[in-house]
């Protein structure tokens, strides 16, 4: 049986675009009777708060959306150690001094939007007692050549990661494991087999299929689908105060808030309610609008720009 998941951060209460995440990720694990997994991403200690990973599931299940088991990603600590075990054991795994505002003063921008980093602490030593005793944040010096991850959707992932974007960060220096490592950690040990996943994350992914390699795990087929845009450009996120749900719980019933969604990404003409189960009758991809929409919040309504 094949395998997906859908795997939102908990930084902040669901907003439109996370709920078009949730509703394409839904539709396609449904469509092709695969297990669905939903993992709550809460391992960053400044941003997650444990009340927002309690409500997401609520607010996915007030929404119509059902998962067939929900994983706290902060109950997976021992396998992220055990990965970093297996990296430190290889070589790969060393630590790092660069700070961010060095990396924003070297000014090399990467595929991602971020800034590139050279690699530049390639050969610095593990402490003596382990990478467990280190302070400092840890990356993993990646495999040198082009890596051309498969996107289902016809999008081009190709790319030379440890040249384009540098040596990912696996570690914090707040001993948090990273979102590139825990991600294909926890995909392989559910056995993913479908990612299904907005835009803003594509350009990750060859960083995150690198990674499998050097762990020796399997890499699951990707889509990469249209984001919902603020009208400045930027994708719709927590961080911007996108509209939350609650809000759009007092403006909209479920059904109508899944027809205003099939309706932005394309798989209906009009924003007319209807229940996710309804979409599955004729939910195909080439159905799905490929280019990005603006969204505006009147305060009583969601809005569409193009």
């Amino acid at each position: 049986m094949e395998v997906a998941r859908f795997a939102p951060s908990t930084t902040g209460v669901a907003h439109p675009g996370t709920l078009l995440a949730a509703l394409l990720a839904w539709l396609d694990a449904r469509s092709r009777g695969a297990r669905l997994l939903l993992r709550l991403e809460d391992l960053d200690p400044e941003r997650c708060r444990p009340e927002l990973a309690a409500r997401l599931p609520r607010d996915l299940a007030w929404l119509g959306l059902d998962f067939d088991a929900v994983e706290p990603q902060h109950e997976n600590a021992g396998r992220h150690a055990d990965a970093l075990d297996r990296l430190a054991a290889g070589g790969a795994l060393y630590p790092c001094r660069c700070s961010r505002s060095r990396l924003r003063e070297d000014g090399e921008k990467a595929p991602d939007g971020g800034f590139r980093y050279r690699n530049v602490c390639r050969g610095r030593a593990l402490p003596a007692a382990g990478w467990r005793a280190c302070v400092e944040p840890l990356r993993a010096a990646l495999p040198a050549g082009r890596i051309v991850p498969f996107d289902e959707g016809g999008l081009d992932l190709a790319q030379d990661p440890a040249r384009e974007m540098g040596d990912p960060v696996v570690r914090r220096r707040d001993g948090a494991v990273a979102y590139q490592l825990a991600v294909v950690v926890d995909d392989a040990a559910s056995g993913v087999t479908r990612v299904t996943r907005g835009r803003d994350l594509a350009a990750s992914t060859a960083t995150q299929v690198a990674l499998q390699r050097l762990l020796g795990l399997a890499t699951p087929v990707y889509r990469h689908h249209l984001l919902l845009l603020e009208e400045r450009g930027a994708k719709l996120a927590k961080l911007h105060g996108a509209v939350g749900v609650d809000a759009l719980r007092e403006a909209y019933s479920p059904r109508a808030l899944v027809g205003w969604l099939a309706f932005a990404c394309g798989l209906r003409e009009r924003p007319e309610p209807v229940a996710p189960q309804a979409l599955l009758q004729d939910f195909a991809w080439d159905r799905v609008r490929r280019r990005d929409r603006v969204v505006r919040w009147t305060g009583r309504a969601l809005e569409l720009g193009d």
